[in-house]
């Protein structure tokens, strides 16, 4: 994978004359003076690492499984948000893991993390690297010394018990990987965040990570029946021997959202289900947001049961952000604002519970636009990620974010953050696109998750980005929202994480921290 790029170069697309329009005219965007170094001219810091220390790791590992090349330690100093892509063109020496060590076995894990903890060497874990929040950033704090541990050895489908529905996933299986094993049984997990074609097991269970399908499958951590965490004091096994437990505190969620700061997560044991028999789509439209927001509303509370349901606000509808193919290029015909549904399962469920889904929202104001956006949102809908190297390439900002409320804040929220959005990139000069979209639901509320694309500030992008973030994620906080639904915390929001659970909560997870790795090895800087 080339290091300044989202995506590979055989994924690039470039943008459509309507996306490059839209950039030039609406946003003020220029490609001039943009930056687009070469893997080999982007700089690192030197290894820091002690010979003798590089070579310890080593013995525990074998020599082909420890390396201080640039090209390794360059391609683990950043994740995939917006500013760490700024990272990789702004031609300053980044900071970088001073070794990439690839363990195979618990046990080495362990060794390892005994070895770091002695002669006090940072540890971040690495899987598929596609944290957009600063999570596997190379934050060494007071250490002198840090290692990027690498899981991909962790590839293995350890298990599946066909009557229990549950399998055993190594933590460094990519999502496709882990789907391709499952199909050989039958099985799928059903998990497809956007960054689904490089994010890992591991990186799902330590980020709470939540599926485009979540509507039908649950969240992640909902997957999760136990996990193996190795940390300084020992290998731990997690979770119980039913499929619910009354026995104790259910320690699982120590772990699941917890980026490596406890220890690190090595294998998954998880519910899987059947690969569906059929699937059915449809799409629709609704006057307005808040119209849409409570006809999904009543899906979610009716039960009637889609795998995805997803709504767009009028302007992500207006741009036709869920096809990537033809982003840009609104019908003149479709007002208002897109819903996407999905169904999976046997024939006759998956046709029960669209047409009660189907009725509901046709009774709630919505019109029928038939199946086709829904199948262009499938077919390309981990494409989107990748645009933003064509983007930042014409000198735009893109970035993401998202939050969760309760519905009966929705719009209040959505409201607010939009504001904050607007009003700090207005203050840089620049007009700004705001889109949002639903698409996660519960009983009790929902997600929302926005898109920004502006144009860059000549002088400073990266200040410009902060200072929308932060006033971003003030707005969040201040209006009732989570400070992250599923990209995490990390260290981009652990400023705001006592906000929200609080300082006495803040001070029992140090003390789980300073219990579990006392040294304070492990992924420092990031959660708490």
């Amino acid at each position: 994978m080339t290091a300044t790029l989202w995506g590979t170069p055989d994924e690039a697309k470039p943008l459509s004359p309507s996306i490059k329009k839209l950039l030039g005219k609406l946003l003020n965007a220029s490609a001039e003076n943009v930056a687009h170094p070469l893997e080999d001219e982007i700089q690192i810091q030197p290894s820091q690492i002690n010979p003798d220390d590089l070579a310890d790791l080593k013995k525990i590992v074998g020599d082909q499984f420890v390396t201080t090349e640039k090209r390794h330690r360059l391609r683990r100093s950043r994740g995939k948000s917006y500013p760490d892509l700024l990272d990789m063109r702004s031609g300053k020496e980044l900071d970088s893991p001073d070794a990439v060590v690839a363990p195979g076995t618990e046990q080495e894990v362990l060794e390892i993390l005994k070895l770091c903890s002695k002669k006090k060497i940072a540890v971040v874990p690495f899987g598929g690297g596609t944290s957009v929040v600063g999570g596997v950033n190379p934050l060494r704090g007071k250490f002198s010394a840090l290692i990027s541990l690498d899981l991909l050895r962790f590839n293995q489908l350890e298990d599946v018990d066909s009557l229990s529905m549950e399998a055993t996933l190594g933590a460094g299986l990519s999502g496709p990987h882990a789907e391709i094993l499952l199909e050989n049984y039958g099985m799928q997990l059903g998990h497809y965040p956007q960054s689904f074609p490089y994010a890992s097991i591991g990186g799902y269970a330590a980020t709470r990570s939540s599926g485009q399908s979540s509507a039908g499958y649950g969240r992640f951590d909902e997957m999760v029946r136990g996990l193996t965490i190795v940390t300084p004091q020992g290998i731990n096994h997690v979770g119980h021997n039913a499929p619910k437990s009354a026995a104790g505190p259910d320690l699982r969620g120590l772990f699941l959202g917890s980026e490596g700061v406890f220890g690190i997560i090595t294998k998954v044991r998880v519910q899987v289900h059947k690969i569906p028999e059929c699937k059915r789509y449809e799409a629709f439209s609704f006057k307005d947001f808040h119209s849409g927001v409570a006809a999904i509303r009543q899906a979610v509370q009716t039960g009637t049961g889609p795998t995805v349901i997803r709504l767009s606000d009028e302007m992500e509808s207006s741009v036709n952000l869920t096809s990537t193919d033809s982003i840009g290029e609104s019908d003149s015909k479709q007002k208002g604002c897109l819903c996407l549904t999905m169904y999976e399962g046997t024939s006759e469920h998956a046709s029960s519970r669209h047409e009660e889904t189907r009725n509901l929202l046709l009774s709630l104001g919505g019109k029928s636009l038939g199946e086709n956006p829904v199948r262009q949102w499938e077919q390309g809908r981990f494409g989107a990620p990748v645009l933003r190297d064509g983007l930042l390439d014409n000198g735009a900002v893109c970035e993401t974010l998202e939050t969760a409320t309760d519905w009966s804040n929705v719009i209040s929220l959505k409201k607010a953050v939009t504001k904050a959005i607007g009003d700090r990139l207005a203050n840089t000069g620049t007009p700004v696109l705001i889109m949002c979209h639903v698409s996660h639901i519960y009983d009790g509320g929902c997600s929302l998750y926005f898109t920004i694309i502006a144009g860059q500030s000549e002088d400073n992008p990266e200040e410009q980005w902060w200072n929308t973030k932060k006033a971003v994620c003030r707005a969040i906080v201040a209006n009732g929202g989570t400070i992250s639904h599923h990209h995490a915390v990390g260290a981009d929001h652990r400023e705001y994480l006592p906000h929200e659970i609080g300082d006495t909560n803040i001070s029992l997870l140090r003390a789980i921290k300073n219990h579990l790795d006392p040294v304070g090895i492990l992924n420092p800087a990031k959660l708490i």
